[in-house]
């Protein structure tokens, strides 16, 4: 073994051992990690953390259920649209508006949301009860006369106070709902439009009056030649406290060529929502 090396090739490998021992000493140490275990129940950590929070109230991915309006009851106001009298010598029909109301008791709904990351646009559908009374002139009433065509009665009882028509109907809608949310997610304004359909369940016409100071009441059941299957156009708007509805029916109030040519008109506004 020759250790006889010349002095250049002696400092070439003093410098490349010092090069080396200083990359080495640069070099980071690596460090094991430590995990902790936690000793509480991950279900009460969870509890704790609002995901509104996180989302700043924005859509929240856990609960995308769309939910319509359509369930509570509303309260309106009936009027007659198309009037035609044609063959009768008085508007008898001619109603006082704020005194003939509707109300709607809508106690089934069902709502389909229409989008997949969304909840903000859908169907809206149920079944509610409606009850609409037409308050007419108090002297005069209807029925139906010997030729089988409405007409009117005039009644001549010693002191009339009240006289009205009264239908008793079930209904449901089908209704296209848009919601935009405005401030909260929670707070949103909303649009409704589509058909709805009615059967008439009964109808009856009321007089009160009085005899000898004494109050009396006669109602008399029968369907007046009125639709028994009934369908038109429904919108409602509303936010938050503040619902409002009309109603525009596509069939005339009575058969064809039983009576005065008269459309249905309704407008009102939400008591209560379910």
């Amino acid at each position: 073994m020759n250790i006889n090396l010349p002095l250049k090739t002696v400092f070439c490998r003093i410098f490349i051992l010092i090069v080396v021992a200083g990359i080495w000493g640069k070099t980071p140490a690596q460090e094991t990690d430590t995990i902790v275990p936690v000793k509480k129940d991950p279900e009460e950590i969870l509890r704790k953390i609002d995901i509104r929070s996180i989302t700043q109230h924005g859509f929240n991915f856990w609960k995308d259920n769309f939910t319509g309006h359509w369930a509570g009851v509303d309260f309106g106001f009936n009027a007659f649209l198309n009037e035609d009298y044609s063959g009768y010598e008085s508007d008898f029909m001619n109603n006082d508006i704020f005194r003939s109301n509707s109300t709607y008791v809508n106690f089934i709904q069902q709502s389909i949301g229409l989008q997949h990351n969304r909840n903000t646009v859908g169907l809206v559908t149920g079944l509610g009860l409606h009850l609409q009374s037409y308050r007419l002139n108090k002297n005069t009433t209807i029925q139906r006369g010997a030729n089988d065509i409405i007409e009117p009665q005039t009644l001549f009882f010693e002191q009339n106070q009240k006289s009205k028509l009264s239908i008793f109907s079930v209904i449901m809608p089908l209704l296209a709902e848009f919601q935009i949310p405005i401030n909260h997610y929670e707070n949103r304004l909303y649009f409704s439009s589509g058909l709805f359909a009615s059967y008439r369940i009964n109808s009856h016409t009321k007089i009160k009056y009085r005899v000898e100071g004494k109050k009396e009441k006669l109602k008399v059941p029968g369907h007046y030649h009125l639709q028994d299957f009934n369908y038109g156009i429904m919108v409602r708007t509303g936010y938050r406290r503040i619902h409002i509805f009309a109603t525009y029916e596509l069939r005339p109030f009575f058969k064809e060529n039983k009576g005065p040519e008269l459309t249905p008109f309704t407008f009102g506004f939400t008591l209560v929502s379910f």
